[in-house]
């Protein structure tokens, strides 16, 4: 019986560790061939010079297990270089199936202590990373569907955090761009879908270095697989990488230690009409107020109260 994804090729960006790398050996592992990218800097700030090793190192692991790999060390925030990307995909592969976006850095501050370059950078590497190589993407999809003239199977699986869903102190910078990464995915869902594309995000819960201080309470198992190692998360973007996935389009999941959940799109909790034909300072002191009586002063919301779940 064939792989799920045998003869696919997929691009997954910041592969050289954790996640992504994770995430490179598993389509490997189903079938795809796989172009690992990474730009190889040390330090989980962006800092350090850039290094071929952590991309290499990835592709040669593959080649070893006998799947197919290159290894690309570009920057993914630089739309020249995420565009060279993707045409090394198509150049090695002929074609381009599948697009994990991985790549990301850290620079944590409180707002009221965040600096410009700070903001910037995370916001480049994140979010406009994502955006660059779906450009490409996107469009390589949309000119072989018209060549075709039917649908091309295309599947792009972005990689979103509980840092947006429920904020996160001191990460304004990393918890706006993964909030704008899940718009950013599902604008692309509805404007693929005709082409037979889809984009799904996913909030992933593991332990790389990038979550080192989140996670440092956490230690891991002295046997077994600890809970959050990052190869709980990949079989998910294997199967949203899959034809089987086929009907799964502009969704947001929560995956982590042998669980997944699906997050509804934001309902509205509760509504309030005004008695006349607009609203006065009166009424909705009257209206509102109670209705947040129960909170503490700067109270916000939970992450268990957005995702209906509790903290493992």
């Amino acid at each position: 019986m064939p792989l799920p994804l045998e003869g696919l090729s997929a691009v997954v960006t910041g592969a050289g560790r954790g996640l992504g790398r994770a995430e490179a050996l598993e389509l490997a592992g189903l079938g795809a061939a796989v172009v690992v990218n990474d730009y190889g800097q040390p330090g989980r700030d962006g800092s350090g010079a850039a290094s071929a090793g952590p991309a290499e190192e990835v592709a040669a692991e593959i080649r070893e297990r006998g799947g197919r790999a290159v290894a690309h060390t570009g920057d993914v925030s630089d739309l020249q270089q995420a565009g060279e990307l993707l045409d090394l995909a198509i150049t090695e592969f002929g074609r381009l199936d599948i697009l994990v976006n991985n790549a990301g850095i850290l620079r944590d501050r409180m707002v009221f202590s965040m600096t410009e370059d700070e903001w910037d950078s995370v916001i480049r590497v994140h979010l406009k990373g994502h955006f660059n190589t779906t450009r490409f993407a996107a469009a390589h999809w949309r000119d072989r569907a018209k060549a075709a003239g039917g649908s091309v199977y295309g599947r792009i699986v972005n990689t979103s955090s509980e840092a947006f869903l429920a904020g996160s102190a001191g990460q304004p910078n990393y918890a706006a761009a993964k909030g704008g990464i899940v718009g950013l995915t599902t604008s692309t869902a509805l404007a693929l879908a005709k082409y037979g594309v889809t984009a799904n995000a996913i909030c992933p819960r593991a332990r790389t270095r990038m979550t080192e201080d989140v996670f440092a309470g956490l230690a891991r198992p002295e046997d077994g697989l600890d809970p959050l190692a990052p190869e709980h998360v990949a079989p998910l973007v294997g199967y949203l990488a899959s034809p089987a996935a086929a009907r799964v389009n502009g969704q947001l999941l929560v995956v982590h230690g042998g669980m997944v959940a699906v997050v509804e799109r934001p309902r509205v909790q509760a509504k309030f009409d005004s008695k006349q034909e607009t609203f006065t300072y009166d009424e909705l002191d009257a209206l509102l107020t109670p209705h947040y009586a129960d909170r503490a002063p700067g109270e916000t919301f939970a992450a268990a109260e957005v995702l209906g779940l509790k903290r493992g």
